[in-house]
């Protein structure tokens, strides 16, 4: 089973779809892999799999090898840096072009599911990131199913659930968290994304979707809430173009100043940054935010083992 050397499994779930899985997760990876955890990510929504182009590797191309696939590297863990690896894998990779649909009905999805986790071989990893499809659907059925069948309790850590501000939104979620208590599903948290705009020109950070509305879904379940995340537009341009974020004077998150330094690269010179996307996050107003979720995460997950 490709998941035995895997410390820790956590799921990123939603019963509802676009409030920012795949975002959550990739900077969950980041940020654990920043303070020096190996990380992998798997992407099982298959009709969606958005993760590719969240780290820029929409054109990486899977190996085969006995029995199975090797994930795509992402990085390699530095350790004089502290920095651990990120290795991710999607149904993504597999696909002739990117704007291919997958037609598949219920039972060839949850086979493709079953054959992701037993399958891919990761080696030897702290945390497996799994950005799972909105809803309670097959998929998540097979995935808990497998993971129960297949993984000791110490290794499947919980879920971390994302839902976005507006009731609209929590009440698709609520559903989610229900789903994680009659699978026995561990819930690590609850991350309210999209909670807040933040202006590129003066960061003054709007509430757009209004706020609080994840932290009272999370007091009513009972489980910890992991924070807000607002809609940065500087992290879109990271992800999109690979340049650094840009911020002016002034700015701070959490305390920090994140003021872009008069002395920074012009975007021509941005443009030829061969810098890691995992270096270049450190620079985003997100990251903060990130580190304090994460550490929290790591927390629950240890509290747990």
């Amino acid at each position: 089973m490709s998941l035995s050397k895997i410390k820790h499994i956590v799921l990123v779930l939603s019963g509802k779809g676009g409030v920012g899985k795949s975002s959550v997760t990739t900077q969950l990876a980041l940020s654990l892999s920043l303070v020096g955890h190996s990380v992998g990510v798997l992407d099982v929504d298959l009709t969606g799999p958005s993760i590719p182009r969240m780290f820029g590797i929409e054109d990486a191309k899977v190996k085969q090898a006995p029995g199975g696939w090797l994930p795509i590297t992402v990085h390699e863990g530095d350790a004089s840096a502290g920095i651990g690896s990120l290795r991710v894998m999607s149904l993504g990779f597999l696909l002739p072009r990117r704007g291919d649909a997958v037609v598949w009905r219920g039972p060839k999805k949850t086979a493709m599911v079953r054959q992701f986790l037993s399958d891919v071989f990761w080696d030897e990893l702290d945390y497996l990131l799994i950005d799972t499809p909105p809803g309670t659907s097959d998929e998540h059925i097979s995935l808990a199913e497998t993971l129960l069948l297949n993984t000791t309790e110490q290794q499947r850590a919980g879920a971390v659930v994302v839902t976005t501000p507006q009731a609209v939104a929590t009440a698709d979620v609520r559903k989610e968290l229900n789903f994680c208590t009659q699978t026995g599903i561990r819930v690590l948290g609850v991350v309210e994304n999209m909670s807040g705009f933040v202006c590129p020109n003066c960061s003054e950070c709007t509430n757009v979707f209004s706020s609080g509305g994840g932290e009272v879904m999370a007091n009513d379940f009972n489980v910890r809430f992991l924070g807000r995340v607002p809609i940065d537009p500087q992290f879109l341009v990271l992800i999109e173009t690979g340049r650094r974020s840009r911020y002016p004077q002034g700015t701070t998150v959490n305390g920090q100043d994140i003021s872009t330094p008069a002395d920074a690269p012009t975007e021509d010179q941005e443009s030829r940054d061969p810098a890691l996307l995992v270096h270049k996050y450190k620079e985003c107003s997100l990251a903060p935010i990130f580190g304090s979720i994460t550490a929290d995460v790591v927390a629950a997950v240890q509290a747990a083992a």
